[in-house]
């Protein structure tokens, strides 16, 4: 019953999600709205880690399956996808190297930060 009661919650935030998709003139796919949604309620608490981390696992451990029906469909979609396969390789490419140095940047950083304000806190 546990899992069942995390699930529902994890649920009614990407419904949430997909309201706001709908009612915002915003272009932003619901799933952005959904996370956003989770990050704020469990930051300020309104939602505890401990309601929804099993079932959170879980969803990571099985997503590797969720990717299988968007491999099909770009097979079934070859005919359309071959005149334009090296721009989006060279898109796909240059995508990945972009965010991988973004992140790696971006966690040095919180690292430094971090490391600085522990070494102020130890002066004190």
């Amino acid at each position: 019953m546990k899992y069942v009661k995390q699930f529902l919650i994890i649920l009614a935030i990407s419904f949430a999600g997909e309201l706001l998709k709908y009612l915002l003139p915003i272009p932003v796919p619901a799933s952005i709205y959904g996370m956003v949604i989770m990050f704020v309620c469990l930051m300020t608490g309104i939602i505890k880690l401990e309601q929804v981390k099993e079932t959170g696992k879980f969803l990571i451990d099985i997503m590797p399956v969720m990717f299988i029906p968007a491999g099909v469909g770009l097979m079934t979609s070859w005919g359309i996808l071959k005149p334009v396969i090296l721009p989006v390789c060279i898109v796909t490419v240059v995508t990945i190297i972009t965010v991988m140095a973004v992140t790696g940047r971006v966690s040095q950083s919180i690292i430094n930060i971090d490391k600085s304000k522990k070494a102020v806190s130890k002066k004190k």
